[in-house]
């Protein structure tokens, strides 16, 4: 264990890395000590339990994911638990439309991003991406470099945040895997796009071959989750 400079014993983040010795704590800290960064409705006991639900069914379905788009991927806190899981996969490209997002992203994943960007964070409209993706990224440094990427497995957890999710979700190649969230949670003034129940989120996301559907009930709304091939 690497010693910790780190005082202030209200740093949850740097006792949890102690306890643990998980890289994740050690990126969420830089986060908020370089960035900023609010990372509180990013870890509410709904959003982690959702992405636990997430990368369980996923484990148990044992699938090799290929090349991941994580598609409004905000802080990417979901890659973090990804490669701390058992899941089989090659690397994850985040986008968010947020240019915020993309810097704490590659932060709370550094230990990937130097891994021959195992992860990459960058800032994108999702409803300009093309297959094969080309795209522009960042370096630390600032520089920018254009990749080209071809997704295996599309995951997008925040449906109900994405305005004109129709048009974008026609856009998405047949055979691609999709693995989608959503929610009934209304009261939210950016949830422009919510479910009302598994049956009708299951009418937005049409899929030729689904591996599971179901529903999460949490404290203050239900979660749904699709997963299938296009």
């Amino acid at each position: 264990m690497k010693n910790i400079n780190w005082h202030d014993d209200n740093d949850i983040y740097g006792r949890m890395l102690l306890l643990t010795d998980n890289f994740i704590f050690t990126g969420l800290r830089n986060a908020v000590d370089n960035y900023n960064a609010d990372l509180t409705d990013a870890l509410t006991w709904g959003q982690l339990k959702s992405k636990r639900w997430l990368i369980s069914t996923l484990e148990e379905l044992d699938l090799d994911l290929g090349t991941v788009f994580l598609c409004a991927g905000w802080y990417a806190v979901l890659a973090g638990m990804m490669f701390e899981s058992n899941l089989k996969f090659d690397k994850i490209r985040s986008f968010d439309i947020d240019e915020s997002c993309a810097r704490i992203s590659d932060t709370v994943n550094r230990k990937y991003v130097t891994d021959s960007w195992k992860f990459k964070a960058s800032t994108l409209d999702i409803h300009k991406i093309t297959y094969p993706a080309t795209y522009t990224t960042k370096k630390f440094s600032g520089e920018e470099q254009t990749l080209t990427d071809y997704p295996d497995t599309l995951i997008n957890t925040s449906c109900e945040h994405i305005k004109n999710f129709d048009s974008w979700y026609k856009k998405i190649p047949q055979g691609i895997l999709c693995i989608f969230q959503s929610n009934n949670y209304f009261e939210i003034e950016d949830h422009i796009n919510c479910s009302d129940s598994l049956e009708s989120f299951s009418t937005i996301i049409p899929m030729n071959n689904v591996l599971y559907e179901g529903e999460l009930e949490l404290s203050k709304y239900t979660r749904y989750m699709r997963i299938g091939y296009k």
